[in-house]
């Protein structure tokens, strides 16, 4: 008996690659103009915050899917092929939701609020299902099967969505404030080194006048001591003290006058 194995190989990674140029090139070619502004209007209207909301995915997507995302969003709006006034801009917001998303450290920070939104709500629902015993039993009963349809529900995405929004926001704002006090900091530590080297400055121009004046001030000093300091006219000056006369028995010699 012949073989009847199936020898059909898997396409390649390039012919994929085609295959999907294909595809883009036939949705683009059917989009129009109005879906294009849709696209630019829905892009600029997004939470600043979150690049999730630009690229329309969810926050479980993988890496290859941001990617997929923004090369047809990209292309969706770029400002070659797109209208709109404001194309460039919604053009560079993607581009910027991409880089974050592909940036493991802002990723991961991005993620860690999704997670922290996340564990806020389920203990929300934790409490609710205390109240609801009919919704208890089924989660017990379901193994924890109940819990994941809700949250997989659209509206426990959209409280997930607005939770983000709200713990992203509030970062941000921790973020700023402790931006403006360092940046307070070190205008504070700036105006104090400049006035230590002001001080500084002052004090070597003193120093450096002071050593300036030194050959001056000797020199007065040399000839002060030298000459002696004259009597003014009609000046009664006292006799120097003789060591031989401990009793002082002197008389004061009257000076001569002019």
């Amino acid at each position: 008996m012949g073989d009847n194995s199936d020898t059909t190989t898997a396409p390649s990674p390039a012919k994929i690659a085609a295959q999907e140029d294909a595809l883009l090139k036939q949705f683009f070619a059917e989009v129009s103009e109005v879906e294009r502004d849709n696209e630019v209007n829905r892009i600029l209207s997004c939470f600043k915050l979150n690049p999730f909301d630009y690229l329309n995915l969810s926050f479980d997507s993988s890496i290859d899917e941001v990617k997929r995302q923004y090369r047809k969003l990209s292309l969706l709006v770029h400002p070659d092929k797109c209208k709109h006034p404001q194309a460039k801009e919604a053009f560079g917001a993607l581009a910027k939701a991409q880089q974050l998303l592909l940036d493991p450290q802002e990723r991961d920070y991005i993620l860690n609020q999704v997670n922290a939104a996340k564990e806020e709500l389920r203990a929300k629902w934790k409490k609710q299902l205390k109240k609801d015993t009919a919704s208890k039993l089924k989660s017990l009963v379901t193994e924890g099967k109940f819990d994941q349809e809700h949250e997989q529900s659209e509206e426990f995405q959209h409280k997930l969505k607005l939770k983000v929004k709200e713990i992203l926001t509030d970062q941000e704002w921790r973020r700023r404030k402790m931006a403006m006090r360092i940046s307070e900091e070190e205008g504070r530590l700036k105006k104090d080194e400049e006035e230590t080297k002001e001080l500084w400055k002052r004090k070597r121009e003193h120093e450096e006048q002071w050593e300036g004046t030194r050959e001056k001030r000797v020199s007065s000093w040399r000839d002060f001591m030298k000459g002696g300091k004259k009597a003014k006219k009609g000046e009664i000056r006292p006799p120097k003290l003789k060591t031989e006369d401990p009793n002082k028995s002197y008389v004061q010699r009257p000076v001569k006058r002019g």
